[in-house]
């Protein structure tokens, strides 16, 4: 968990008492009394300010972490908010379950993943978080508890999943499972050698769940956009997967420098590819490495330093996506500001779980830069004019910096979901985008 009242960006800095964060363990209590506005927060894993409340107050819901009903037979699973989607595996699996839709890291929480409405690398076949949740609690600062689904209180639960906790505080959820066989994963790799390839090798595979590409963003010229592509299934029965440690080890204090640098970048990217094979591999691995490949190191966001980091998520329609990710990829190839993470996706045409559900169909490109000050910044901006220009999106998981002009082409319901928001909460990013009062008109649970 990142340090209560951060994200796990580290970026921007929110200094020590900055934040009023009161821990909350009794998902049948009211809320507690705050001054000013509240936010809820899981486990830090968002990367910008959307789980940051200064001169405000969090609602640290970790301690809500308990399981309330599983049934085996359905896979229906139900849960306090604050439980972690790795204890919600360690529970399933063993018993032919796993959660239909699996972001990049298992350390986020159930109300974390529905506040950011999450997707992993199978959107195409399985939506978003969204999708798989049957039922939710809403406790608001009025002091009411509302059951909602897509049934009952239909719009406030639309507003709720990827509102980005600020339609109240989650306190439970129940979710729909999905079948398994066991821990394995069939996965076919094999290297591309640039961008064109890499969406011949998207279409080629439209029959695998799981489809997702690593790029050397660093490259340019014949060479833009190569990377390493992997896609595949749940094994079935009767293959076994090797077994992996759960935790590998943890970057054990806080580095003077970053390094992530130009010289590590070039370094890491020229290996990795080589690494990769040119023809495609087949293999059964455990789904740990597949869908979590940084939970096995502890505190990794050490590596970029005390000025932390930025991370820029974008989605590109169809219509503009192979020439828009060429631009950034260019862009960002000039710039020498190289990203560790680069990582392309496709998404599938599915109607939306949540009103600012970011999923929508096209390609989505993740990328994170260490704090550089103004060079990230220009870069960052420069990143998302090519973005708003194709008709895209920016997800406000990964986001601390973009402008208000941006978030409004980004999500088109952002007016209808504005009547959802609860009156006493708020957040650093929706102050920033959406012009929402300071915590000063705000009153008190």
């Amino acid at each position: 968990m990142a340090r209560a009242g951060t994200s796990w960006g580290r970026w921007p800095p929110v200094g020590e008492g900055a934040q009023r964060v009161l821990p909350l363990a009794d998902r049948t209590t009211p809320l507690p009394a705050f001054d000013g506005t509240a936010l809820p927060y899981g486990n830090g894993r968002s990367y910008g300010d959307s789980c940051l409340n200064p001169d405000g107050t969090l609602l640290a819901a970790r301690g809500l972490d308990r399981f309330i009903a599983f049934d085996e037979a359905s896979g229906e699973l139900e849960c306090e908010a604050g439980t972690l989607l790795e204890d919600i595996l360690a529970l399933a699996v063993p018993r032919g379950w796993f959660l239909p839709v699996m972001p990049g890291t298992s350390l986020a929480t159930v109300g974390g993943a529905i506040a950011n409405d999450v997707h992993g690398k199978n959107h195409a076949a399985a939506g978003s978080f969204g999708d798989w949740v049957r039922e939710l609690e809403l406790l608001r600062s009025d002091g009411s508890r509302l059951r909602c689904s897509p049934m009952s209180n239909a719009e406030l639960f639309r507003a709720t999943v990827g509102g980005l906790g600020l339609t109240g505080l989650v306190v439970r959820a129940r979710l729909q499972l999905r079948r398994v066989a066991g821990p394995g994963m069939s996965i076919e790799t094999r290297r591309f050698r640039c961008l064109s390839e890499y969406f011949e090798l998207v279409r080629a595979t439209a029959t695998s769940e799981y489809r997702v590409a690593w790029i050397d963003c660093l490259a340019h010229g014949a060479a833009l956009g190569r990377g390493v592509y992997s896609h595949g299934d749940h094994a079935p029965g009767g293959v076994p997967a090797p077994s992996v440690r759960q935790r590998r080890g943890s970057v054990p204090m806080e580095l003077p420098v970053s390094l992530v640098n130009g010289l590590s970048l070039r370094a890491f990217n020229r290996l990795y590819y080589a690494a990769a094979p040119a023809r495609p591999r087949r293999q059964v691995v455990h789904y740990r490495p597949f869908f979590f490949p940084l939970d096995g190191i502890g505190r990794w966001n050490r590596l970029y330093g005390p000025r932390g980091f930025l991370q820029h998520q974008c989605v590109l329609p169809p219509v503009s996506e192979e020439a828009a990710t060429a631009e950034m990829l260019g862009r960002i190839a000039a710039s020498g500001q190289g990203s560790f993470l680069a990582v392309l996706k496709p998404f599938g045409d599915r109607v939306p779980a949540g009103m600012l559900s970011f999923p929508r169909a096209g390609t989505t490109l993740a990328l994170d830069f260490p704090f550089r000050g103004q060079a990230t910044m220009d870069l960052l901006e420069a990143l998302d004019r090519v973005v708003m220009d194709a008709g895209g999106a920016i997800y406000p998981a990964k986001d601390a910096r973009m402008a208000p002009a941006m978030f409004a082409a980004s999500f088109p319901r952002l007016g209808e979901f504005r009547q959802y928001v609860d009156p006493a909460f708020s957040s650093a990013f929706w102050r920033r985008v959406a012009g929402s009062p300071s915590t000063e008109t705000r009153g008190q649970a």
